[in-house]
C-alpha cells in the first residue's frame, strides 16, 4: 500500500507530492488506486508523466559510446554535469564539432572542462569577487537609493515571519492557513528527528520561532487571533491611515521590522524565511518587501518545506567544480509556465552575498485551515515607527463597496472561455455572455490566459475582465452541471478548478488540445462559429442534441 491515497487528495496539493516521490513502483501503485478509485485524468496524467520523468532518468547514457546527434542541448547539459574526466569531456568536444557543431552543445562542454581544470594546473580556484561598485563604476543603478540594499554575508537569521492580511476586521483564511503551515514547518525544524527538515533549533541549537505581522488599522484584536492560529509572537503596527492597504507604507513598515526592530528577543540580522499570501495585495507586498531587502521571492506556490540542498554551481560554491552542502533551505514548489509540470525555487546565498530573507507568496487554499487553539500562549509587540505624512498623500474620499463580489459557485452552468478569444477577445466575450443568457443558473468564467493577457477590450464588456472570474488553482473552483470551455487548451492549473464538473464540454481547434483527454465532449472547431451554434441550439431546444452531433465522442 503506498504511502500517498490520491483519492485522498485534490490535484492542486496532490502534485507536488508527487513530484518530490522518486521511486516508480511506488507511483504506479498511486496511479493504480487513482484508476480504481476516481480515475481522475489530470490526476493520472501528473503521476504518469513523474513516471515517465523517473524512467528517462534511470536510462544510463555512456558518454563514450553516445551518438550525440540524438542528444539535445539540454540532453547534453544534463550528461556532462556528472562527468569528472577531462579527457572524456575532451573527446565528447570533437565529436560534437565533426558532428552537429552545436554552438550551444560545445559550449556546455567548454564550460564543464573549465570548471574542472580551474586556473588550468588542475587546482580549482576560488571565483574572484568584485564589489559592483568597483566592477561596475560608471553604472547609475535605479536601485541606488533603496534603503537595504547590501553585500552581507555570514549575518545571523532566525524563525519564520508570515504578513497575516486582513479585510474588514478579519484576518483572511490564507492568512490562517500560511500560519498553520509555518506552526508544523517550524515544529519540525526544532526537532531533532532524522528527517531533513530536522534541524533541532537554530545552529546554537535554540527553537526558532513563528512571528506573525499584522499591519493595519485597529488590528491588536487580529494579532492576538493570529496566536491562536500558530504564531509565537505577532508584531503588529496599529495606524488609522492604514486601513486600506497602501504600497508605500506597508513596505517600509515590513522593511524595517525585519532590520531594524529592536527587542531583547530579536537579536538577528533579518528573518530567515518571509511568507506572503498570494492575493491581489500579497502579491504586491511581497514583491515590494523582498526586492527592498534585496533578496529574492519565489511567488504563487504550492507546497513549502525545508531541507538541505547540494549546490554545483560556482556562482553559489566560490569555487568551479566542487559542491557545497546548503542547510535550512526553504524548498518552494510552483506551477511552472507550462502549466504541467511543477518547479521547486531556492533561494540560496553566494559568497560574499546573502539571500534573506528567503521569500514565497502561498496560493490560498494550498494549506489546510487550522482549528484554533485559544489556549495557545504568545507575545503581542507593538511595532513603533513615526510614519511620515508624504507617504499618505493620495488620501481615498469616496469608495462603492460591492454587496458581493463575483462567486461562480452553484451556478448549474458555467462557460468558460481562453486565451482562444485572442483573435477578438471583445466579440469571444460577446459570444459568452450571449450563451450565459440563454440559462437561468449560469455565468462566465475566465482562464489565467485571459486575465494576464493584454487585450483590449471595447468598454461594454470589460467590465467582465476580471481576477475574480479566475477559475483554476488561483482561481475559483467550480464544480457545475455543465462546464463550457471554449478555447482553453486544459493545463494543469485550470484543470484542478473545474474538472469535478457533472459534464465537461470542450471547444478548440487544437484536436491535440490537454483538455480533449478530460472532457465528456470535445468540438473541434473556431469557438467564434461554434458558440453561435450553441446559442442557436439552446433557443430551439436541442442543445445536448447539437453538442452531441458536432463532438468527436
Amino acid at each position: 500500500m503506498p504511502e500517498i491515497d490520491p483519492t485522498e487528495h485534490e490535484i492542486a496539493d496532490l502534485s507536488p507530492k508527487i513530484n518530490q516521490i522518486e521511486d516508480v513502483e511506488e507511483l504506479e501503485a498511486i496511479l493504480e488506486l487513482e484508476e480504481e478509485g476516481e480515475d481522475r485524468a489530470a490526476v493520472k496524467t501528473v503521476i504518469e508523466s513523474r513516471i515517465e520523468t523517473l524512467e528517462e532518468e534511470e536510462e544510463e547514457i555512456d558518454p563514450e559510446t553516445v551518438d550525440l546527434t540524438e542528444l539535445t542541448i539540454a540532453d547534453i547539459a544534463n550528461m556532462v554535469r556528472d562527468i569528472d574526466d577531462v579527457d572524456i569531456l575532451e573527446d565528447l568536444l570533437d565529436r560534437e564539432e565533426m558532428g552537429d557543431d552545436r554552438k550551444g552543445a560545445k559550449k556546455q562542454i567548454e564550460n564543464r572542462i573549465d570548471s574542472l581544470e580551474g586556473d588550468g594546473d588542475g587546482e580549482a580556484t576560488e571565483v574572484e569577487y568584485v564589489p559592483p561598485e568597483e566592477k561596475y563604476p560608471d553604472l547609475d543603478h535605479p536601485t541606488a537609493d533603496k534603503q537595504y540594499v547590501e553585500g552581507v554575508a555570514g549575518e545571523t537569521y532566525r524563525d519564520m515571519w508570515v504578513y497575516c492580511e486582513t479585510q474588514q476586521g478579519n484576518l483572511l483564511d490564507v492568512s490562517k492557513e500560511m500560519l498553520g503551515k509555518a506552526r508544523e514547518l517550524m515544529d519540525e525544524y526544532n526537532s531533532d528527528g532524522d528527517g531533513d527538515g530536522a534541524y533541532g533549533g537554530d545552529e546554537d541549537g535554540n527553537p526558532e520561532e513563528v512571528v506573525a505581522v499584522v499591519i493595519g488599522s485597529d488590528v491588536e484584536e487580529m494579532a492576538e487571533e493570529a496566536i491562536a492560529y500558530g504564531a509565537d509572537r505577532v508584531v503588529y503596527h496599529d495606524d488609522d491611515r492604514l486601513d486600506r492597504f497602501r504600497h508605500n507604507p506597508y513596505t517600509e513598515i515590513y522593511a524595517h521590522m525585519c532590520r531594524d526592530l529592536e527587542a531583547d528577543w530579536r537579536d538577528y540580522h533579518e528573518p530567515r524565511y518571509n511568507l506572503f499570501p498570494a492575493t491581489n495585495n500579497g502579491r504586491d507586498l511581497s514583491a515590494l518587501v523582498q526586492g527592498e531587502l534585496d533578496s529574492g521571492l519565489a511567488s504563487d506556490c504550492s507546497d513549502l518545506y525545508i531541507e538541505s540542498a547540494m549546490i554545483s554551481n560556482p556562482a553559489k560554491t566560490g569555487t568551479p567544480g566542487e559542491s557545497k552542502k546548503f542547510d535550512r533551505v526553504l524548498h518552494m514548489p510552483r506551477p511552472d509556465f507550462s502549466g504541467f509540470e511543477y518547479s521547486t525555487i531556492l533561494c540560496i546565498d553566494k559568497p560574499h552575498r546573502d539571500f534573506h530573507p528567503q521569500g514565497a507568496s502561498v496560493i490560498p487554499g494550498t494549506f489546510d485551515l487550522p482549528e484554533p487553539d485559544a489556549s495557545r500562549e504568545g507575545e503581542l509587540v507593538e511595532h513603533d515607527l513615526d510614519l511620515p505624512d508624504e507617504w499618505f498623500q493620495v488620501d481615498v474620499v469616496d469608495f462603492d463597496q460591492l454587496d458581493d463580489g463575483v462567486d461562480l459557485t452553484g451556478n448549474d452552468v458555467i462557460v468558460a472561455l481562453g486565451r482562444g478569444i485572442g483573435s477578438e477577445p471583445t466579440e469571444g466575450i460577446e459570444l459568452g455572455l450571449d450563451l450565459v443568457n440563454q440559462f437561468e443558473e449560469a455565468d462566465l468564467g475566465l482562464s489565467r490566459g485571459v486575465i494576464t493577457a493584454s487585450y483590449q477590450f471595447g468598454g461594454h464588456v470589460e467590465q467582465y475582465v476580471t481576477l475574480e472570474r479566475q477559475i483554476g488553482e488561483s482561481g475559483q473552483v467550480v464544480e457545475p452541471d455543465v462546464y463550457i470551455a471554449a478555447g482553453i487548451s486544459g493545463a494543469i492549473q485550470h484543470k484542478v478548478g473545474m474538472e469535478e464538473s457533472d459534464t465537461i464540454i470542450a471547444i478548440n481547434s487544437d484536436p491535440e488540445a490537454d483538455i480533449r483527454d478530460f472532457s465528456d465532449y470535445f468540438i473541434e472547431g473556431d469557438l467564434f462559429e461554434v458558440l453561435p451554434k450553441l446559442v442557436d441550439a439552446v433557443e430551439t431546444g436541442e442543445f445536448a442534441e447539437a453538442v452531441q452531433e458536432v463532438s468527436d465522442d
